[in-house]
C-alpha cells in the first residue's frame, strides 16, 4: 500500500511486540502477523527501532513500516484546534449535554437534537465559553443521520464526534491532533474510560472490559488488528476523507461506526487509536441496561457480515493449528500423539517461510508456540461468544464437548481476567477472578444473543463464517 510523503522530521517506533530476526534482517509482527525483510540500506537507517523521516527514502520505508503494522507513528505537531468543529448528537440527555459542553471551553460545537421531548436551545449553553450552534431533527432519525447532519453544517477540516454520555480529559485534543500532520490520516480515536468510580460490580467490570474501552496500546485501525474499529461515541475525522465516503450509514442502527471504519480503509485512508488521549463515558451500570446493551452490540454483526463480507469472521485461524487443537480436544492418547505430529509440521512450515532469514530453532519454536497460543484463546473466545448456542447444545449431548466447552470458559475468562484489570486506573477496585469469569459469561451470552438474531432477521450467516487460513 502507497499513501501520501510523510513530512520531514516525522517519526516511527517499531512495535516492542515485534521480533527482531536475523540481526535486523527481518521484522516478525504487527496486527495480522507478517514477516517483513529490509534491504541493507533499510536496515542502516532504524536506529533502535526508530526511523526519522529526512528524504524521500526514509520517507518510502516509514510508509511501510506503518502500513505493515510492525511500527506506531511520532508524529510532529498537528493542526489548531481553530480548525475542529465538534458535533454532539444528543435526544434526550439535557444533563450529559450541559457538563460535555461545559468542557469544550474555546471551541466551536454544533449541537444536533436529534427529536428531543423538551428541545435543546441555543439559550441553554450561555455563559460557557464556547461557540454553539443548535440544529434540530423535528423526529428522531437516529444518531447516524444526526452525525452527518452536523458533518454537513461544519466548515473545518476536522470534525470531532462526541457522544452526550462522554466528558474528555485534559489535553485529548492536542494528542489525537498531532497524528493528522500524515496526510493520509482519515481518523484518529481516543481510549474511552469509566466517567465515574463505582462500587457496584458491573460498574467494576466496565471499568476493565467496556465494548468501548479498547486498552492501552496504540495501534492501527484495520480489519482483523488487534483495534479493528473504534466507538463513535469519541473520534476525529479528516472532514473531506468522511464527505468523500458519503459519512455515515444512516440505514444502521449500530455497527454504523464499525462500517464507517471499515469504508475508509478500502478507500485507502489510514485510522490509528491513541489511547494517552483519553475521554471518559457515562456507562451502563444497572444489570438490565447493560445486559441489553451488550445484546444490542452483538445485532450489529449481521447487517456488517452483508456490507463487509468476511470481516466480521469471529475466528480467523490456521488450518494446520486449527487441527492441532482439534486432536487435543479427542481427549485420548491417540489424539495427544496426532497433535504433537501435526504441531511439528506446523513448525516446519514456519521454519521454510523463515528459511531466507538466518534464525534460530529456537526463535522458530517459540513463534510457533505463539502461534498455538494465540490460537487456544482464538477458540475459546470463539467458544463463549459466538458459538456459545452450538456450545451449549453440544456440552449437554456430549461429556467431552462438555469438558472441552468448561476449559475454554475458564482459558478465556482467566486469560481475559489478567489482560484486563491492567487496563484499570489505581483507584479502581478490582473484580474478583470468580465473579469476573461469571460477568464476562454472561456478557458473551448477551452479546451472542444479539449476533444470532440478526443472523436470523438478516437471514445471513456471515457473520458466523469463519476464516480458515493455509
Amino acid at each position: 500500500m502507497t499513501g501520501p510523503r510523510l513530512p520531514d522530521g516525522f517519526a516511527v517506533q517499531v512495535d516492542r511486540r515485534v521480533r527482531v530476526l536475523g540481526e535486523g534482517a527481518a521484522l516478525l509482527g504487527g496486527s495480522p502477523t507478517r514477516l517483513l525483510r529490509l534491504a541493507p540500506a533499510a536496515q542502516t537507517m532504524l536506529n533502535g527501532g526508530r526511523l526519522e523521516v529526512h528524504d524521500a527514502l526514509s520517507a518510502h520505508l516509514a510508509r511501510t513500516l506503518l502500513d505493515a503494522t510492525v511500527a506506531h507513528p511520532r508524529p510532529l505537531s498537528g493542526p489548531s484546534h481553530r480548525d475542529v468543529t465538534v458535533v454532539v448528537p444528543v435526544r434526550d440527555n439535557p444533563s450529559g449535554l450541559l457538563r460535555l459542553v461545559s468542557a469544550l471551553r474555546g471551541l466551536r460545537v454544533v449541537v444536533v437534537d436529534d427529536g428531543s421531548v423538551t428541545p435543546v436551545a441555543e439559550a441553554d449553553f450561555s455563559g460557557m465559553h464556547c461557540d454553539v450552534r443548535v440544529i434540530r431533527h423535528p423526529r428522531s432519525k437516529g444518531p447516524a443521520a444526526a452525525r452527518n447532519t452536523g458533518l454537513a453544517a461544519c466548515g473545518t477540516d476536522f470534525v470531532a464526534f462526541l457522544d452526550s454520555d462522554v466528558v474528555p480529559r485534559r489535553g485529548w485534543l492536542e494528542a489525537l491532533l498531532g497524528h493528522f500532520c500524515d496526510p493520509a490520516v482519515a481518523l484518529v480515536a481516543p481510549r474511552i474510560v469509566a466517567l465515574h468510580p463505582s462500587e457496584s460490580v458491573v460498574a467494576r467490570y466496565e471499568a476493565v472490559r467496556s465494548s468501548l474501552d479498547l486498552g492501552l496500546r496504540e495501534a492501527p485501525v484495520v480489519p482483523f488488528g488487534t483495534v479493528s474499529y473504534v466507538p463513535s461515541a469519541a473520534i476525529i475525522c479528516r472532514r473531506s476523507a468522511l464527505l468523500d465516503v458519503g459519512g455515515f450509514d444512516e440505514s444502521m442502527n449500530s455497527g454504523e461506526d464499525v462500517d464507517l471504519c471499515w469504508r475508509l480503509n478500502e478507500a485507502g485512508a489510514r485510522l490509528r487509536y491513541e489511547p494517552i488521549a483519553t475521554v471518559a463515558h457515562d456507562h451502563r451500570t444497572e444489570l438490565r441496561k447493560w445486559f441489553v446493551r451488550k445484546s444490542f452490540y452483538g445485532g450489529s454483526a449481521a447487517p456488517l457480515a452483508i456490507r463487509h463480507p468476511g470481516k466480521t469472521a469471529p475466528l480467523v485461524i490456521s488450518g494446520w493449528t486449527l487441527v492441532v487443537w482439534m486432536l487435543v480436544a479427542l481427549g485420548s492418547g491417540i489424539g495427544y500423539l496426532a497433535s504433537v505430529a501435526v504441531a511439528v509440521i506446523t513448525g516446519q512450515r514456519i521454519a521454510k517461510s523463515l528459511s531466507s532469514v538466518p534464525t534460530e530453532p529456537i526463535e522458530v519454536a517459540a513463534v510457533a508456540a505463539q502461534g498455538l497460543w494465540s490460537a487456544a484463546l482464538q477458540l475459546s473466545s470463539a467458544i463463549c461468544r459466538h458459538y456459545w448456542p452450538v456450545a451449549l447444545i453440544a456440552a449437554v449431548l456430549s461429556r467431552r464437548c462438555r469438558r472441552v466447552v468448561l476449559v475454554a470458559a475458564v482459558l478465556d475468562g482467566v486469560f481475559d481476567w489478567v489482560t484486563r484489570n491492567g487496563n484499570a486506573d489505581e483507584d479502581t477496585k478490582r473484580v474478583g477472578l470468580v465473579t469476573y469469569i461469571l460477568l464476562k459469561r454472561l456478557d458473551d451470552i448477551a452479546y451472542g444473543l444479539g449476533l444470532w438474531s440478526g443472523v436470523v432477521r438478516e437471514r445471513h450467516a456471515g457473520a458466523l463464517k469463519p476464516q480458515i487460513r493455509t
